[in-house]
């Protein structure tokens, strides 16, 4: 039989649904989880709102800093069975998985290493005679409510980037999974409560009813909300904040890479190949388009293939596994549509291009396909690489930046000269120089541009917006 996880909102009774988790590889149940109906949401709102409007109950810096250290002891003691967890409900190979659990301890760490480093600042007064006589300095308080909703493809991680500042910062959270994915999320909020949190100060929401989700975000007792997921919903969920409820949307890109000529392939192809097919190329800045210059560019293309052709697809929990499942079947399907069409509209196939199982794709790198295909317009979101060549600088900068998505880029190239040129013209957020696009760090900077995203991703960014900066002024004839 399968684990039951109980519903995570105290004082609220489960909706009638119950949602049945399965594994993506080979769609074996998990868990099931009792769900949040409209009343449960609304019980989960009354609570945090109450917690927050009482300042009284307000939780003390010190405390803050030591469950999310207790927090990040207890995941150290887990980690390897919440990778197992992570490659079970997400299909992230178990190696990648550890790595997504390294990375989501030092997260929350770094929590406390920004709540450490944060500081007010001194406003000038006594210039005049009007400030005459004053003190003026700020300080940091807790935005409010926070709401999370988060993405499957990070599982953990993500809800470790959304609810541990919300934590640091002392706003009450409510996070709502993805519905795929919702067992590292309360096993993650589980610990937090285990490391000291009240567990009213953090509430999981598990929602497969998209009105219960809409009432959640549209709510006007929040102060903050917090969307990773699809363009589409992101932005639609925006236009229903009710006034005055800020907001942080991650959305998805269509990572675009330019390679010069004088590039090192040796060294440029693996970290290609690991940008463009890990997870399963689910990730938001995957390798999606590289712009090779035409005197290398079938090189760059047929390496890659090669690469692609290597790589081990399967079981997510084989330790051996590089590549694993799409999260659903559909995905599968759709992935395979689009490289179909492209094919038929008269693009190469060097490698892949077919499905392995219901639930895998092959690692797949296609030869220049059209402009006006949905490979070279939209997000792929799924194990395949693009390859274009082109012959004037102007036009690859032209082509990387035609599409209204904006988040990571890459240059490959020796010259100091050209990687600043291109780093300049390039429409991202973030340029990388001989590097994938997909890399990042949790203390760096993370934005989607234009339709990619609003607001600045990454531990410290987001501890900030989930603040505000109160002013204090001081009036003294002491002063």
């Amino acid at each position: 039989m399968s684990t039951l996880y109980p519903l995570m909102i105290p004082g609220a009774k489960a909706g009638k649904a119950t949602l049945e988790v399965h594994q993506p590889y080979d769609g074996a149940l998990i868990a099931s989880v009792e769900t949040t109906d409209a009343a449960a949401a609304e019980q989960a709102l009354k609570t945090a709102y109450a917690l927050y409007s009482d300042r009284m109950q307000w939780l003390p810096i010190a405390q803050r800093v030591e469950v999310l250290e207790k927090t990040a002891k207890l995941m150290e003691l887990e980690a390897e069975a919440l990778a197992l967890m992570i490659a079970r409900e997400g299909g992230k190979p178990l190696l990648d998985a550890r790595i997504e659990v390294a990375r989501a301890i030092d997260g929350v760490r770094l929590c406390n290493e920004a709540i450490r480093s944060q500081r007010g600042n001194m406003i000038p007064m006594n210039l005049n005679a009007a400030s005459s006589h004053r003190l003026a300095y700020t300080r940091h308080e807790p935005i409010g409510v926070v709401m999370a909703f988060s993405a499957f493809n990070h599982p953990l991680n993500l809800i470790v980037h959304q609810v541990a500042p919300a934590i640091a910062a002392g706003c009450p959270v409510i996070v709502k999974p993805a519905e795929g994915t919702p067992l590292s999320c309360i096993r993650f909020v589980q610990l937090l409560h285990a490391a000291g949190l009240p567990e009213t100060w953090c509430q999981v929401a598990v929602v497969n009813d998209v009105e219960v989700a809409g009432q959640l975000a549209s709510d006007p007792r929040l102060g903050f909300f917090a969307f990773i997921g699809s363009a589409r919903v992101g932005w639609m969920l925006r236009s229903k904040l009710a006034p005055g409820v800020r907001c942080a949307l991650e959305h998805g890109g269509v990572a675009p890479v330019i390679i010069e000529a004088d590039a090192d392939l040796d060294a440029a192809i693996p970290l290609l190949a690991k940008g463009g097919f890990y997870h399963a190329g689910q990730v938001c800045v995957s390798v999606q388009r590289i712009y090779a210059h035409e005197s290398i560019a079938r090189e760059v293309a047929e390496r890659l293939a090669a690469q692609a052709n290597n790589m081990q697809v399967g079981d997510p929990t084989d330790a051996k596994t590089e590549v694993g499942p799409l999260i659903r079947n559909t995905e599968v399907e759709r992935v395979d549509q689009w490289v179909t069409e492209a094919a038929n509209a008269g693009a190469e196939i060097l490698s892949g291009g077919r499905t392995l199982s219901d639930s895998c794709y092959a690692c797949t790198v296609v030869y220049d396909p059209p402009a006006d295909s949905k490979l070279s317009r939209q997000e792929i979101f799924g194990p395949v690489v693009n390859v274009y060549p082109y012959g004037d600088r102007s036009d690859a900068i032209h082509r990387a930046n035609g599409l209204e998505f904006a988040f990571q880029a890459a240059v490959f190239t020796r010259d100091i000269d050209t990687a600043m040129e291109l780093s300049g013209q390039l429409n991202a957020a973030t340029v990388m120089v001989n590097d994938h696009t997909a890399f990042r760090v949790d203390w760096m900077p993370f934005a989607g541009l234009k339709h990619s995203g609003l607001g600045v991703g990454g531990i410290a960014y987001t501890l900030h917006d989930m603040q505000v900066e109160k002013l204090v002024v001081v009036h003294s004839k002491g002063l």
